[in-house]
């Protein structure tokens, strides 16, 4: 049995935190600084950050911010957001970021993530996805915040980013984001199935049943969650938490 990675993952507007529903309507939530040293004290296994306006806007990661967040961090940090060449995920890991997570840029072309392979080896290089459904039930990659739909199938995207260099796949539900309600079970089945590197899944998580259910029916090697780390109660308090007692194992 092995011990399953659970993640908050934390929404970067500015220099505050946000929580979405679907890609849309961010909720302020405070200062990133307060909620890593939350997450410190509750012996997190890994954090997740991402800038949700660095592409959309077409600019790059705002490198202070991450290193100050980083630099309070106890545990491992992927960065993502804005980063579209080899040279600004250097800087990032030199600034204390130890996964640079790559959507937008890989959607366009997988050079970026070939060649940050390259250097820093796969296990610093995440390849997102963002996926949603279509009217018809299938599943649309979709970049920028969801607001542009990518031309090519789901499962070629997914088999490029390994073949290119990607360790993980950060896989991200955009119609579950924020409304948890669970994880897109099929969805993760389908990408799990089909790579040889760790599957994160994110979107829809709102008890510790949903976080196992994504590992043990849907097959992903970790999971991530926002809302379900960020709020509490029916209305949606924001209390940054982690339950004590997580303890996945597949």
């Amino acid at each position: 049995m092995t011990r399953v990675r659970v993640m908050p993952c934390l929404l970067l507007r500015g220099h505050g935190l946000v929580k979405t529903r679907k890609f849309k309507d961010p909720v302020y939530l405070g200062d990133p600084i307060n909620a890593v040293r939350i997450f410190n004290e509750k012996e997190v296994d890994e954090l997740v950050i991402l800038d949700i306006d660095a592409s959309r806007e077409g600019r790059e990661p705002d490198y202070d911010v991450i290193a100050e967040i980083a630099g309070e961090c106890f545990m491992p940090v992927a960065y993502g957001g804005g980063v579209r060449t080899l040279e600004q995920a250097r800087r990032l890991i030199r600034g204390g970021v130890e996964k640079v997570v790559v959507n937008t840029a890989a959607t366009v072309s997988y050079d970026m993530i070939r060649e940050t392979a390259q250097v820093f080896g796969r296990q610093a290089v995440v390849g997102a996805i963002d996926v949603k459904k279509s009217l018809l039930g299938g599943y649309r990659v979709v970049s920028k915040s969801s607001s542009v739909e990518v031309r090519m199938p789901l499962d070629e995207h997914v088999q490029a980013l390994v073949a290119a260099g990607a360790g993980e796949i950060f896989l991200n539900s955009v119609d579950r984001d924020g409304m948890m309600e669970g994880y897109d079970l099929q969805l993760i089945r389908r990408v799990a199935q089909q790579v040889n590197v760790p599957v994160v899944a994110c979107g829809g998580a709102g008890t510790v049943e949903h976080l196992a259910a994504a590992v043990h029916e849907g097959g992903a090697s970790a999971v991530a969650a926002g809302s379900m780390f960020v709020f509490h109660g029916r209305l949606r308090a924001v209390l940054i938490n982690y339950p004590q007692d997580l303890d996945l194992q597949r």
